[in-house]
């Protein structure tokens, strides 16, 4: 049996790798799937981003889930928690997104999500994988007296909003904001929301032409941000990605907050309005050694999830009762008030923090002092997704930079679960020495494996 799932859904190159074909067996076997001990007709949610492909692939998904008898409800372009949301309102079975996340144009995905509005259990996924790759027999079109129909859901983008709506209380007024949409599903909805809570809002990158989002722009370049706050005189800026699950902030001088430094403002906001549940937030192993040090002294315990990914942080934030968790990227969850995470809530909060405190988000923003830390992506060839652990000198070249780093810092190599790439990142108290090992590192993957 083949694998489709990785850390974030199913993703690649659309049309050449994440094919109409391959789309259209998906939708079949996640209709076939999750449906399977519904009472009445099934229900099947899908929303998209603002990627080319996403009609196509749209499309295909429809066609494949309607032959199999259940009907389709679509919300058009909204953010992916959206769909987690609506597909819990709505009371479908399944809610599926179509989106790469932050990834460039010519990626595509598909991100499933239950009736309760989680990410899929490794089990179900193996089962859709079971069904697409070996068993495609089990689920054969039911004919035309029993194929399901398609509905739009007119007032979806509202009730995404009113939801949101409904856990900001403080008064936004006079807080001037800057919102970078990368071009992508918060396009829309992303001013609606904001303006709803009364702050005053400039919208950049919010014009989608199918090719344009993530470029230049959003969470993955904040630099237009950084630009636009400081040319509109804005009192914060935040940065969402492509399908608008990750959020970033940009002080009132132009400087990035990542997303370390937005955990670490919201647990200590949480901790001392008692609501941090068991003092603890959940974070991943690329999380920098100056949070741990600052939590450690603040008495906020750290929970480390045991891979990267915003998947792996929510199961721990489940299976343990926590609720704040997320990543250096921006990805937050806010256990309390969603099932996955939501850049526009985040953001809300943030702001929320911000106009409480009454000091501006340069004093703010720099809630520790984070250690050196450099971050580089290598293209691999396909072939070697999986198997690059196995080359001798990257190995080799790894454990010799960890071994002359040794107490002073340390070194991540990693495979992406969601795009072709090797991703190396070194951190220590010696800046020269970690760039100088990521590099070393970098240039061994890259003549071993050859850059994509």
């Amino acid at each position: 049996m083949g694998r489709l799932f990785g850390t974030d859904g199913v993703r690649g190159v659309a049309i050449s790798e994440l094919t109409t074909e391959a789309a259209m067996l998906i939708g079949r076997a996640a209709a076939v799937t999750l449906a399977k001990n519904s009472r009445r007709k099934a229900k099947i949610l899908i929303g998209k981003d603002t990627r080319v492909s996403c009609d196509v692939l749209e499309s295909a998904l429809i066609a494949g889930i309607c032959s199999v008898g259940a009907d389709v409800h679509t919300i058009g372009i909204l953010p992916t928690p959206a769909v987690a949301y609506l597909t819990v309102k709505y009371g479908a079975d399944a809610g599926i997104m179509i989106t790469a996340s932050h990834n460039s144009f010519e990626f595509n995905g598909i991100k499933i999500f239950s009736s309760s509005g989680y990410k899929l259990p490794d089990e179900v996924e193996e089962e859709i994988e079971r069904l697409v790759f070996d068993a495609q027999d089990e689920m054969q079109p039911t004919g035309n007296d029993n194929l399901g129909k398609v509905i739009f859901e007119k007032n979806a983008e509202w009730d995404y909003v009113r939801y949101l709506l409904k856990y900001i209380d403080s008064d936004l007024s006079r807080m001037r904001v800057v919102i970078d949409c990368a071009n992508g599903a918060t396009y829309s909805c992303a001013e609606k929301f904001f303006n709803g809570i009364g702050a005053s809002v400039v919208m950049i990158n919010n014009k989608p032409n199918g090719i344009n989002i993530n470029s230049d722009c959003g969470s993955n370049n904040p630099e237009s941000l950084s630009k636009a706050v400081l040319n509109n005189h804005a009192n914060i800026g935040l940065a969402f990605d492509g399908d608008g699950d990750r959020c970033l902030v940009v002080d009132e001088k132009g400087n990035v907050i990542d997303g370390d430094n937005i955990i670490a403002l919201l647990a200590l906001s949480m901790k001392n309005e008692e609501k941090l549940r068991s003092n603890t937030c959940v974070v991943t192993q690329m999380t920098n050694l100056g949070f741990f040090k600052w939590a450690k002294e603040n008495g906020i315990v750290v929970s480390t999830a045991p891979k990267v990914g915003s998947g792996y942080v929510l199961e721990r934030m489940i299976s343990d009762n926590y609720n704040l968790g997320g990543e250096q990227s921006g990805h937050i969850v806010l256990g309390d008030l969603e099932t996955t995470g939501d850049g526009e809530l985040t953001g809300a909060k943030i702001l929320e923090i911000l106009k409480k405190s009454g000091k501006k988000m340069s004093e703010l923003g720099k809630v520790f002092e984070p250690y050196p830390q450099i971050l580089l992506n290598v293209g691999i060839r396909q072939e070697y997704r999986g198997v690059w652990k196995q080359i001798p000198d990257i190995v080799e070249m790894i454990d010799y930079c960890s071994d002359k780093l040794a107490d002073d810092g340390r070194i991540l190599v990693r495979e992406s679960g969601t795009e072709p790439v090797i991703r190396i990142m070194a951190e220590g108290r010696n800046e020269e020495a970690i760039y100088q090992y990521a590099n070393a590192i970098a240039k061994v993957v890259k003549n071993r494996l050859g850059e994509t």
